[in-house]
């Protein structure tokens, strides 16, 4: 338990980001499985039009808060992409 009044602020502080980066991932976690199951009804108009909102989405977690790292979120993208492209 925080006893100074800089640690308790901290421990505000942290709850927050806390909760943040658990409803950005969880954001992200649903965009993906949206390309994902496009991806796998071999749905290509759908599964691009679910990409187009999911890259930039991953993009931004990676650069704005640090919710991912950007090498991880890189991954991801080209990941999907990739099983987007092997779609005929």
């Amino acid at each position: 338990m925080a006893t100074h009044k800089s640690a308790e602020k901290r421990d505000r502080q942290s709850v927050k980001r806390r909760e943040r980066n658990i409803a950005a991932k969880s954001a992200i976690k649903t965009k993906i499985k949206a390309v994902l199951s496009a991806a796998e009804n071999k749905d290509k108009e759908a599964a691009v039009k679910a990409l187009k909102i999911a890259v930039p989405a991953l993009a931004k977690a990676a650069v704005k808060g640090g919710v991912l790292h950007k090498k991880n979120a890189s991954r991801k993208i080209s990941r999907l992409t990739k099983r987007i492209n092997a779609l005929k």
